[in-house]
């Protein structure tokens, strides 16, 4: 894991120095974006600090137990007011699309975990080797001597039981497993955010699920197990694409396969494949997402193409 005091060190100069930060979240916000900016962003107001969370997406509904948060629309910002902006997990997801609306009296700090990633800005915290976004976060707290507080604690673990598959993943280190156990100290709800980040899904989710469950075939020569859901199963089901983010963990614990994929139709003519596996089962999802244009994790990957799901006689097929 790489040393980053130098980076933190900066990052918190520039905050002391800056009055007007934005907090940039990855498009389909999940636990790990949506908990880290909502940390940073509770450690910026408590330091006095005018911050704004944006994204392309609304703040998950799901998610509303734990924060009354909204982000704002990238369309809906005034660019040039703001001193430092963080993009927190959403280097390559979101963040690209506006990069260029920044002048170079801007700070841009990037703060990532995922592989592969070749922009490099003004500050760079990116290193794959982390859990979380919010395991970043926490480091630079604690370097910094940045006080937890049980909202901040909360958020951070949000974000870590979020990408590590509340603890299941191979990505949970001994590291890790301190820094859940220091956030309970400081009063991170642990029931609270499984059972809403989770475990309590309404009947519409449920229901989706019973289709893609339905539909799943496995491919008994590579092991992989597959299932589609197409914008109708959304519609009928009155569900949202975050209540599909679970499908492919779940149905990678089938017995006798090496990994799965779910393919779901996302709007404007998008389809997203999102590819898990486990340690055990000897299969590095991330060198099939890249073969889609996509990447990731050697056990949890992702990658979006052109077209749209149908069912033909010979079964489903993207077209």
């Amino acid at each position: 894991m790489s040393n980053f005091n130098k980076e933190f060190n900066t990052l918190n100069y520039v905050i002391k120095e800056s009055s007007n930060i934005l907090l940039f979240a990855h498009s389909r916000p999940d636990g790990d974006t949506a908990g880290s900016c909502l940390a940073l962003k509770e450690y910026l107001k408590n330091s006095g600090k005018s911050a704004d969370i944006a994204c392309f997406d609304p703040f998950p509904e799901y998610l509303r137990p734990l924060s009354a948060e909204n982000f704002l629309h990238p369309d809906k910002l005034e660019f040039a007011k703001y001193n430092l902006v963080i993009a927190a997990d959403s280097v390559e997801r979101g963040f690209q699309k506006i990069i260029s609306r920044f002048k170079d009296n801007q700070v841009i700090a990037l703060l990532d975990h995922h592989p592969d990633i070749t922009l490099e800005k003004d500050i760079n915290i990116i290193d794959a080797n982390y859990s979380s976004v919010c395991e970043i976060v926490y480091d630079f707290f604690e370097f910094n001597k940045i006080e937890i507080t049980r909202p901040i604690a909360t958020f951070l673990m949000l974000g870590i039981l979020g990408d590590t598959g509340s603890f299941q993943h191979s990505n949970t280190t001994p590291r890790v497993m301190e820094i859940a156990s220091a956030l309970l100290k400081k009063g991170a709800p642990l029931s609270k955010i499984i059972e809403t980040a989770f475990a309590n899904k309404n009947i519409s989710t449920l229901k989706l699920w019973g289709k893609a469950f339905e539909r799943a075939k496995i491919n008994p020569v590579n092991g992989m197990i597959i299932s589609v859901l197409t914008q109708d199963d959304l519609d009928d089901c009155n569900a949202g694409t975050e209540d599909i983010a679970q499908v492919a963990s779940i149905l990678n614990t089938v017995p006798d396969t090496k990994f799965s994929l779910i393919l779901s139709e996302r709007g404007d003519g998008i389809v997203k494949g999102s590819l898990r596996s486990e340690e055990y089962k000897g299969v590095d999802v991330s060198k099939i997402a890249a073969r889609f244009g996509g990447g990731g994790h050697k056990l949890a990957s992702g990658f979006e193409i052109k077209g749209k799901i149908q069912e033909t006689e010979g079964g489903w097929e993207i077209i």
